[in-house]
């Protein structure tokens, strides 16, 4: 459930008077999402998202969030824009919480992408790294390596409730990759959450991303990485290298990964499944029972560690041999 705010219909229409976006006509909550409050707005001029950025959203970070989506698109990337306030400001202020409205994206995400799907979303994953590139503003990634440890510490000592032995297993994890996390692969601009309800298609064309609220520097294969680990596992906890070949083939038709960052991505993957399951452990002991937020079992990314703790290989992943070895 995405709406942690509540507004009001004379709210609303007073807030929306600082928008060319026409009259109100109709709005309801957005039940997707874990961060924001969002809102579908209808109005006479068309159909917008409204947004209320939450108290775990850095409101310093907003800037580039949305500075970011503009410059998306002014390159030519499909994600939502965010529209300026007769003022020229993006952000207003709405039920106390920073809010902005953000350009409708037509489409619906998928619940079972298949592999021309994986491929699209390679391509556009690499298009926004591209476009990225001159992005003037930094914001450092907090979920990175060196922020797994505090999160971690907030969970440990009840984390074999979870899964008997959990404890052990994931501290010794959690040393590992900080003691061989690389340090000088290709960085820019990443997503860090490109899942697949953040990707917008029709049919079987991709017509945009959303949700860069998790957005920032960091290197870019890592986010290749983390899209492997939601695109390519099946329900069954499988890794399907099908999909892998698709979304890395799709990649690199875009932009080529350079040696160190093939030698890198199993340890990548393995550092991004860590991630995920940190943060979902953490809402998974923490949230208190009656909350509205769907809580995520962090077990599905307990496998996927597993796995890629087995990986001899990038070609495992999906890589030609000659790419896996270059």
């Amino acid at each position: 459930m995405a709406v942690y705010t509540d507004i009001t219909e004379d709210d609303l229409i007073r807030f929306l008077a600082a928008y060319d976006i026409g009259a109100l006509t109709s709005y309801k909550g957005i039940a997707e999402g874990v961060e924001n409050s969002n809102f579908l707005l209808h109005t006479t001029k068309g159909s917008y998202i409204l947004t209320l950025y939450e108290k775990r959203v850095n409101a310093d970070d907003l800037p580039f969030f949305l500075g970011l989506m503009h410059h998306l698109a002014e390159r030519g990337l499909s994600c939502p824009l965010p529209l300026p306030r007769a003022d020229g400001e993006l952000l207003g202020e709405l039920s106390g919480r920073p809010a902005a409205v953000i350009s409708f994206l037509e489409g619906m995400w998928l619940r079972k992408p298949e592999a021309q799907h994986c491929r699209e979303v390679g391509r556009a994953l690499a298009a926004m790294h591209v476009a990225g590139q001159d992005f003037p503003l930094k914001r450092a990634n907090a979920l990175s390596v060196g922020g797994w440890r505090p999160l971690w510490q907030n969970s440990e000592a009840r984390a074999d409730e979870v899964q008997a032995g959990l404890k052990d297993e994931i501290a010794a994890e959690l040393s590992y990759l900080e003691a061989r996390w690389p340090k000088n692969l290709p960085e820019g601009v990443i997503h860090a959450d490109l899942f697949p309800d953040n990707v917008f298609f029709l049919g079987d064309r991709l017509s945009g991303l959303i949700d860069f609220y998790f957005a920032c520097n960091d290197f870019l294969a890592y986010d290749v990485a983390i899209c492997l680990n939601s695109w390519c596992f099946e329900k069954n906890g499988s890794y399907n290298i099908t999909k892998g070949m698709a979304l890395l083939s799709g990649y690199q038709s875009v932009r080529r990964l350079t040696a160190e960052e093939v030698a890198a991505l199993p340890l990548l993957a393995r550092g991004s499944a860590l991630r995920f399951f940190l943060t979902r452990l953490y809402d998974w002991l923490m949230t208190p029972p009656g909350a509205l937020v769907v809580k995520k079992d962090p077990l599905e990314y307990l496998t996927k560690i597993r796995f890629h703790r087995a990986i001899l290989s990038s070609a495992e992943y999906g890589l030609t041999r000659q790419e896996a070895s270059a």
